[in-house]
């Protein structure tokens, strides 16, 4: 059965719990969520509790569960020959299977979709760790920094890998571009984007300008591409010196501005800058060793973790991609928690928690989600 997409979720006005405590928690997804995922075999209400009490276990332990534990454990007043047989329906549904080293059974991927879909219990950060998270991850004034902090703060609380994406260039408007003087036959360019990245580059020039023609390029360019982003940018310039080429054949100071220009413009790369960090804590978690480098190799490629990014820069909130759905190199037992930051009609980037299907998802999706609200509040902006 294919798998199906995972859950996008908007966390806007989810009631949260105050200071940690477990005694409220709201199920995940709200029902007035929008949800994109495929359709599942309903269940019974005694089947989602005995499938509920199963993955719980599993994710606490990483152990098959046994009936007699869910019977024990879990209150479901019910003997463990019912739970047994309740298992034994989920397992034909697709959603636990039988190891065969052991009597007990694990959740499948669909279980677990189907948990984190339906059943799971999410707890809101305490305020004492959102006020944590906030103090080590500003006030920042330099982007990169700030990618950094957040990756440090996600691999010390996840105890997982950790995936941040920069401000992606077809995403990041420009702010200010200005041409600097340094030495005769030398300019320095200086492109500022509103999140607050800036961009330095060396131009070389065989023809002299005074300071009024540099105030003027100045000018001239950031009339140009003020608000445009920093992928479009070269786009701009190399259409605007086919539009204006009768103007600046009269004005030579501004014919050689949109050259210097183009030669500055950033080039345009799919998504932003990748930071990988924490992945010797896959090794660590893992049961498998050669699973869990074959996905460090597929990390270091990064290909396939762009392309999962951009599948979440666009989704409504929180998502979560289990085993084949996060579509890495056809790796399995994974997971990936992800949102994107920046404005709601504006996403700048991604960031995402990389672990075993075995993650505990209560934990690490209020983490994520807040870290990346936190990065949209501490950017600069202009």
């Amino acid at each position: 059965m294919a798998a199906s997409p995972a859950v996008c979720a908007n966390p806007a006005g989810r009631q949260r719990v105050s200071a940690g405590a477990w005694d409220h928690v709201d199920p995940w997804p709200p029902a007035d969520f929008r949800v994109t995922k495929e359709d599942v075999t309903e269940i019974g209400a005694r089947a989602k509790k005995v499938l509920h009490a199963v993955v719980s276990e599993y994710l606490a332990t990483g152990e098959a569960v046994g009936s007699q534990t869910v019977a024990q454990r879990y209150g479901l007043a019910v003997s463990p020959a019912t739970v047994r047989t309740v298992m034994g329906e989920l397992e034909d549904q697709g959603m636990l299977r039988h190891l065969h080293t052991s009597a007990g059974r694990i959740p499948t991927d669909r279980g677990l979709r189907y948990y984190v879909d339906t059943l799971l219990r999410v707890r809101s950060l305490s305020a004492p760790e959102k006020e944590e998270i906030r103090e080590r991850l500003g006030p920042v004034a330099d982007p990169q920094e700030i990618m950094q902090n957040v990756a440090r703060v996600l691999r010390e609380l996840s105890h997982l890998a950790v995936v941040v994406q920069a401000p992606r260039p077809e995403s990041d408007v420009v702010s200010h571009v200005e041409f600097v003087r340094l030495r005769d036959g030398q300019l320095l360019v200086v492109i500022a984007s509103q999140s607050g990245q800036i961009q330095n580059r060396l131009i070389p020039i065989d023809f002299p300008l005074s300071p009024g023609d540099l105030d003027r390029i100045n000018n001239y360019l950031n009339s140009l591409v003020s608000g445009v982003t920093l992928d479009q940018m070269r786009a701009r310039l190399v259409s605007e010196i086919e539009k204006e080429r009768e103007r600046t054949a009269r004005d030579p100071v501004l014919a050689q501005a949109l050259k210097l220009a183009v030669v500055a413009a950033p080039a345009a790369e799919p998504g932003g800058a990748i930071l990988l960090d924490g992945e010797s804590n896959l090794l660590l978690a893992a049961a498998d060793l050669q699973r869990a480098r074959r996905v460090l190799r597929t990390l270091e490629e990064k290909d396939q973790i762009v392309k999962l990014l951009d599948r979440t820069l666009n989704a409504p909130g929180i998502c979560v991609f289990i085993g084949a759905e996060a579509n890495l190199a056809d790796l399995t037992e994974i997971a990936v928690v992800a949102a994107s930051y920046g404005e709601q009609d504006r996403p700048l980037g991604t960031i995402g928690v990389i672990g075993p299907s075995r993650m505990s998802y209560s934990k690490v999706i209020p983490l994520v989600e807040f870290t990346a609200d936190v990065i949209t509040e501490v950017l600069p902006r202009h």
